[in-house]
């Protein structure tokens, strides 16, 4: 089959990163993160306002009715959570506000969460975890932009992605995971999270971390996250085959991963 789409693809423009991010990344630079301007920056955008609150009353958090306002939330939430929610909101913001990518924005953000505090309990960069997570399925949405009728039949009809990003390829002679890291180096992005957010696919179809990657144990945590969420049987295994290539602790890492699955649990239980 012929790449039907090969010169609109080369030719593509990728989102800019809002305002706003290089607002909130001056807040992260200073010594002392202050909490009230961070609270104003939100309060500015309506629409990450309302996911703020949104979010701080989800029973993840296990904050239900402690924050009536923004200033409560991101209080509450702290710098990593509302960091990562500026770039949820603004990214999901970047593309059209089709019924097809509401599955993955609701994916990322849970991903996102979960890596996050999955390194955090290992002690690792939690925020280059986080927006990793975020990020990883964003060049779904930058093909759904592109060529829609194209697309659209792809992304529902494909079994997994290591099977859509075998169609992408054969149709468009790109593959979403590769775009979304180009548009995670253009918002930014710590190279650790880019290396895992191009190389995730491959990652947990092979569980081989790529060659010379930064940061790698990033990706064991994303290929772990997507275990827990889609065969938590086989947690053990995938932890067995990739963390001696990140040379991390083996035991310490299904431990952290068990631990973080069952506050999810837990959290969804009393839902």
């Amino acid at each position: 089959m012929g790449h039907i789409a090969t010169f609109e693809l080369t030719t593509l423009e990728l989102p800019a990163p809002p305002s706003s991010l290089a607002r909130l990344s001056a807040l992260l630079g200073a010594d002392d993160v202050n909490m009230t301007e961070m609270a104003r920056l939100v309060e500015t955008d309506l629409a990450l306002a309302a996911s703020v609150m949104k979010t701080v009353s989800s029973p993840m958090y296990g904050l239900r009715g402690r924050a009536s306002n923004v200033h409560d939330a991101v209080t509450y939430l702290g710098t990593r959570e509302i960091a990562a929610l500026v770039y949820q909101v603004s990214l999901q913001a970047a593309f059209p506000a089709a019924a097809e990518l509401r599955p993955l924005w609701e994916r990322a953000a849970v991903r996102g969460l979960l890596m996050g505090r999955l390194a955090k309990e290992l002690y690792l960069d939690a925020w280059c975890a986080h927006t990793a997570g975020l990020f990883e399925e964003c060049g779904k949405a930058v093909l759904f932009k592109l060529v829609p009728d194209a697309y659209r039949p792809m992304l529902a009809d494909a079994a997994d992605d290591i099977e859509l990003v075998q169609r992408e390829e054969e149709a468009f002679g790109t593959r979403f995971d590769h775009l979304g890291a180009q548009l995670c180096e253009q918002w930014g992005l710590d190279a650790g999270a880019v290396a895992c957010v191009r190389g995730h696919v491959d990652t947990l179809a092979t569980h081989r971390l790529p060659k010379d990657s930064p940061r790698r144990a990033i990706s064991v945590i994303s290929a772990l996250v997507h275990t827990m969420s889609t065969q938590p049987d086989q947690l053990e295994a995938v932890c067995q085959a990739l963390a001696p290539q990140a040379m991390l602790d083996q035991a310490l890492l299904l431990k952290g991963a068990r631990r973080v699955k069952k506050k999810v649990d837990d959290a969804l239980a009393d839902e």
